[in-house]
């Protein structure tokens, strides 16, 4: 640590703005970026490409399915629970072509590499990572993006101004987005997504999770008539199910067709091998791809050791966002273990996923202490690369945010006694 430049503590505090950035949260703070070897450096450069074509691809297979070109259930798994005005905008035809402009994917860590976790597509963190990079590059730091790369990223999700619809449920993200329609200007603001109206002509980025939509009365007539806004009202594209999906046996010949075999490889080296919950009976001679096991109540009877899986909650519920709806297997007790398996066989309005459980290896990191002094701690790492596709649908990397949490949690996000930095490569 010595030989590199440092962000003093006085610095951070100094630069944070008076409305503050993160809400009700608070993370420890470090001298310098989490440094990132080149060869996973370069990695993070072209993945934004790669979950673009996926995201592509899963629209694709959906609208295949929906219109009967294509197996039935797809659709019908990824449309449980939705309101129908919602299932019609998703699959608009003259809107097949809008794409979420901002990708976050949640990468761990591991001793392998990068685990792919989950995709985000409305993700917060943009402002914070916007901030930590400028101060960090002030500092003397090379971070990935540079000091300007997120404000620069976001300016091209609404390149001739507009409004950020942010909704009450997100409202700990409300200074950071404030924060960060102030530095870009161009006659952008932040409005209350409940008080939008249905006749709303700007351009508008959506910072609000679809499931809140009863909140918001003006949505479904407004979705009706808009053909601005950003990230699309595509429910269907931000379901985890995706991620499951991707190693359905029954489903390769559709990935085939859709993606390139390069980036079905780089997909599959990444995403963790996933099920997709369903009270289903199998015939006598198969069996759970991966499990070895016939039936999901095996899998409830699983020791210990053998729970190194994860069960969350796919998507379109308030529970689906952060960890709230994420239950670590060998972190359960037994009886609880199954009981969450059981009520997401019964679950008739959500989808429920399981991933086998990726393990984040253990690093150091330096972090400031209350009295200013800097130690040295181990933590294990989520990375938040954050992908920018502008209107020509060029993706790039803009910045990326990293949480280091202590090793014995198995859950890595934002956490008082985490550390929040920002990305830069090796030298």
């Amino acid at each position: 640590m010595s030989d590199l430049p440092q962000l003093s503590l006085a610095a951070i505090q100094a630069a944070m703005p008076p409305a503050g950035l993160f809400g009700g949260g608070a993370w420890k703070w470090s001298p310098q970026p989490f440094l990132l070897e080149k060869k996973l450096w370069k990695e993070l450069e072209g993945l934004g490409h790669v979950l673009a074509e996926f995201q592509k691809a899963s629209d694709v297979i959906y609208r295949r399915s929906a219109k009967g070109k294509g197996p039935a259930w797809i659709a019908g798994m990824l449309d449980k629970g939705k309101p129908q005005w919602l299932i019609d905008a998703g699959r608009r035809g003259d809107r097949a072509n809008d794409m979420p402009r901002v990708i976050r994917p949640d990468l761990l860590l591991t001793e392998k590499g990068f685990s792919l976790t989950e995709i985000d597509s409305v993700p917060g963190g943009i402002g914070v990572t916007a901030w930590l990079s400028a101060q960090y590059e002030k500092a003397g730091f090379s971070v990935i993006g540079g000091g300007q790369g997120m404000l620069d990223g976001f300016s091209k999700v609404l390149p001739a101004g507009g409004a950020v619809a942010l909704a009450d449920e997100s409202a700990d993200y409300l200074p950071e987005m404030k924060w960060l329609v102030e530095q870009l200007g161009g006659n952008r603001e932040v409005i209350r997504a409940e008080l939008l109206d249905a006749q709303e002509t700007r351009p508008l980025y959506r910072f609000f999770e679809l499931f809140d939509w009863k909140n918001i009365p003006a949505l479904p007539a407004y979705a009706t008539l808009t053909d601005s806004i950003n990230a699309p009202l595509k429910a269907h594209l931000e379901e985890k199910l995706w991620l499951a999906l991707f190693h359905f046996p029954g489903m390769k010949a559709l990935w085939q067709k859709e993606l390139r075999a390069a980036h079905i490889e780089r997909l599959a080296a990444l995403i963790p091998l996933g099920w997709v919950l369903r009270n289903v009976e199998l015939p006598p001679e198969a069996a759970l791809p991966g499990l070895g096991v016939h039936s999901w109540q095996e899998v409830m009877e699983f020791s210990q050791k053998d729970r190194r899986l994860v069960l969350k909650i796919s998507g379109f519920d308030e529970s689906a966002w952060g960890s709230r709806g994420v239950f670590i297997g060998h972190d359960l007790p037994a009886p609880e273990w199954k009981k969450k398996i059981q009520q997401a066989l019964a679950d008739e309005t959500h989808n429920w996923m399981m991933q086998s459980f990726s393990e984040a290896k253990i690093i150091e990191h330096p972090v400031y202490q209350e009295d200013g002094s800097i130690t040295i701690k181990p933590g294990r790492v989520r990375l938040c690369p954050y992908y920018f596709t502008d209107e020509t649908g060029h993706t790039k990397l803009q910045g990326c945010l990293a949480t280091i949490v202590p090793i014995d949690k198995k859950k890595i996000h934002g956490m008082s006694d985490g550390i929040l930095t920002v990305v830069a490569p090796e030298t």
